[in-house]
């Protein structure tokens, strides 16, 4: 696999464990707004490609036919198999932004917000519904031809949730149908990185990637522990997720050994 990285702490730190493999890998910058490569990658084979960095190299990825390159996820909201198992997952409100500040009403309520596309437009947060309207009133202020890529648009669509109080939270990759590797991110309130998960915890983990295969050959999960039980919180694209405390050597040699189906290789 041919591995081209953007630089950035957390690939900084990839490329720590892909030496330590022995997998060589590129450094390339991206041209703002242009999105060609600073240098041009020279690449051997592009159905062996795999690109790490901002979400947004997707497109370079795409336009060049790289494969992996960045694994694009389908909304994870609208995934069957998971629905029984999301965070309020069964009373959230789909609007656009277009949609909010008619059907919003500014009544003070806390909402958990993010956008159904895995695009890093805005992060998953709490905000009460008079800062959600201000938000979609500054967008929609703009001409839409005004908005650079990779920021709220007016026709972008968001999930809208009930806060729900959260006790642990961990990431977890899966590649190939199998976790392997994971993160505490969060305990009750706060922040913490360390490379550990409850046993209960990976094994919904993994049962949420066995009941819904073929979803991506990688990508993260956000797991969490409410009172209710243990819930998923959302997808990211791999290429682009924070490592936080994941082993990067586990990660890089099961995405490094992905093989895509059909190849001879």
């Amino acid at each position: 696999m041919q591995w081209l990285l953007q630089e950035f702490d957390d690939t900084r730190k990839l490329a720590e464990a892909l030496d330590r493999l022995a997998i060589p890998y590129t450094w390339h910058k991206v041209v703002p707004f242009v999105g060609e490569l600073i240098p041009e990658p020279a690449v051997a084979d592009p159905e062996a490609v795999v690109m790490f960095g901002a979400y947004s190299l997707w497109r370079y990825a795409e336009a060049k036919g790289y494969w992996p390159g960045v694994f694009k996820l389908r909304p994870f909201v609208e995934e069957e198999a998971w629905h029984p198992y999301l965070l309020n997952g069964a009373d959230a409100l789909f609007m656009t932004l277009r949609e909010v500040p008619e059907h919003l009403a500014a009544d003070g309520k806390e909402w958990f917000l993010r956008p159904v596309d895995d695009s890093k437009e805005e992060p998953g947060n709490v905000k009460s519904t008079g800062e959600i309207i201000h938000m979609a009133q500054r967008v929609l202020a703009l001409d839409e031809d005004e908005i650079p890529d990779g920021s709220l648009r007016h026709d972008t669509l968001l999930m809208l949730t009930k806060p729900v109080r959260i006790l642990r939270e961990w990431r977890i990759w899966a590649v190939n149908g199998r976790v392997v590797t994971y993160s505490l991110y969060k305990d009750g309130s706060r922040v913490i990185h360390r490379h550990e998960i409850d046993d209960d915890a990976l094994d919904f983990a993994q049962h949420m990637v066995d009941i819904n295969p073929g979803y991506s050959p990688a990508y993260v999960v956000d797991i969490c522990r409410t009172e209710e039980g243990l819930k998923i919180v959302e997808t990211n694209c791999v290429n682009a997720a924070g490592f936080y405390a994941a082993d990067l050597a586990k990660l890089a040699a099961a995405i490094d050994g992905l093989v895509r189906l059909g190849s001879s290789r």
